[in-house]
């Protein structure tokens, strides 16, 4: 059993965090999920409510449930955070440590094992800055979990699919 931080960001694929939620959960696990205000936009906070039976940080400035700031304790109490799905977003502000929102924030703060499933467009996988940013985390330690290849959102088909949760949950057990 692990206590685990799930960063969910904006993207279409957010709702393939759900199953990821369940598993952790049917594992024993304890999830705190954090949303980014843009993965509000894309699934309800309140799914992960109540598959995590926790409640769902989205607001860095929001009241703290307790004396410390939340990215702070939830950095803190974390043994794993996973950033499922990561967009190039959220994966270049992790690279230079811009901490502009709950999450990135969090992933500055924690000492716990990372793991990122970077999902999106397959220009945007392919652009050479973004390359360079995950390989900049991989090179840090972070544990990268490829994503998948096939039919994407934008209606073309290449490489940036969200795995399915069962192997973001297995790259999770490998680096436990």
């Amino acid at each position: 059993m692990s206590r685990i931080v799930l960063g969910v960001t904006g993207s279409i694929a957010a709702y393939k965090a759900a199953e990821l939620v369940r598993l952790f959960v049917k594992n024993g696990d304890e999830v705190n999920v954090i949303m980014t205000e843009a993965a509000t936009k894309f699934i309800s906070p309140l799914t992960f409510q109540t598959l995590s039976r926790n409640p769902v940080y989205i607001d860095q400035f929001a009241p703290p449930v307790s004396w410390k700031p939340e990215h702070i304790s939830l950095a803190d109490s974390a043994d794993l955070v996973v950033v499922a799905p990561a967009t190039a977003n959220t994966i270049a502000k992790m690279r230079f440590g811009i901490a502009d929102n709950l999450l990135t924030a969090t992933l500055l703060a924690t000492k716990a094992k990372i793991v990122v499933a970077p999902v999106m467009n397959t220009g945007m996988l392919e652009s050479p800055v973004t390359r360079e940013n995950i390989a900049a985390l991989a090179a840090r330690g972070v544990t990268i979990v490829d994503p998948d290849e096939g039919e994407l959102a934008c209606g073309a088909s290449g490489k940036g699919r969200m795995p399915e949760a069962s192997e973001i949950f297995a790259a999770v057990n490998a680096v436990r």
